[in-house]
């Protein structure tokens, strides 16, 4: 088994999303992976670099980085370690300055969206949405969600809905399917009027028993007979309720946003206006 970490100034989404592309074409090996977020300062690139030393000398094996990092300092405090570190940021800027004659501005954590206060509003509405409304928090607002992601619980739904607000800025809420909504094939009372507004993410349990394995190793919680039980269940009430559905078992969270933005864009012509 192979450390793996995704050290970044921001969320680390960015960089926990390309590295898990690229890991998962080594179907042989195990990965265990750790997200160090917000790491904008040398102070916090210390303590993530102590961190890498310290899993190094447990394991006795080199750690892989995948860094976004733009600070130099930070990044060669990571570099410092010793670990096989992948700049994903250094990757493609280099290659851009020199194509297009000119510096980048190496910026912290800074992201391209249309010009304007009109989209920077919005594209802060569909964070601070998204943050507001996860893990079935406030269903009373979903009138106001573009989409509404369900599934059990550890099925993807939170870096999904993250990755489609901070990509495209629209608003996605998430509502886990518990085992009281589980015992009935019918959508659960929250998110009956919104059909039009729902995308369903599966997963298979055995991939599901080894996520809540690490979470919490609850008999209750994260055994394969559970995992089997609740995503069998949820499969019900998707097919009764005629639900877009999308797995999530191996995809990267760029593959699984692009599937439903692709549906949302349908949903949108047949969503009654108004």
């Amino acid at each position: 088994q192979r450390q793996v970490f995704f050290v970044s100034d921001r969320t680390g989404l960015t960089a926990s999303s390309y590295g898990k592309s690229l890991l998962a074409q080594f179907r042989d090996i195990a990965f265990s992976t750790r997200t160090i977020p917000f790491v904008d300062g040398l102070e916090r690139a210390e303590a993530a670099a102590r961190e890498i030393d310290a899993c190094q000398r447990r394991t006795g094996q080199r750690a892989i980085v995948f860094s976004t990092l733009v600070d130099a300092a930070a990044q060669r405090r990571i570099v410092g370690t010793g670990a096989f570190v992948l700049n994903l940021f250094e990757a493609f800027i280099t290659p851009l300055e020199k194509e297009l004659a000119r510096p980048s501005v190496h910026t912290l954590g800074r992201a391209f969206r249309p010009q304007g206060e009109v989209f920077h509003q919005r594209w802060l509405d569909a964070m601070e949405f998204a943050l507001a409304h996860d893990d079935g928090i406030h269903p009373e607002h979903y009138s106001e969600a573009d989409l509404i992601l369900v599934g059990v619980s550890r099925s993807g739904k939170t870096p999904t809905a993250l990755f489609l607000a901070m990509n495209f800025s629209l608003k996605v809420g998430n509502y886990p399917l518990t085992d009281g909504d589980l015992e009935h094939d019918a959508l659960p009372a929250p998110l009956a009027p919104w059909r039009n507004k729902l995308v369903a993410l599966t997963i298979e349990p055995e991939t599901l028993h080894t996520i809540r394995e690490k979470r919490r190793a609850s008999p209750q919680y994260a055994a394969l007979s559970v995992c089997r039980r609740e995503v069998r269940a949820a499969e019900r009430i998707f097919r009764k309720a005629h639900l877009p559905v999308f797995d999530s078992t191996g995809t990267s969270v760029e593959e699984l946003a692009s599937g439903i933005l692709k549906c949302y864009q349908e949903l949108a012509v047949l969503r009654p206006r108004g």
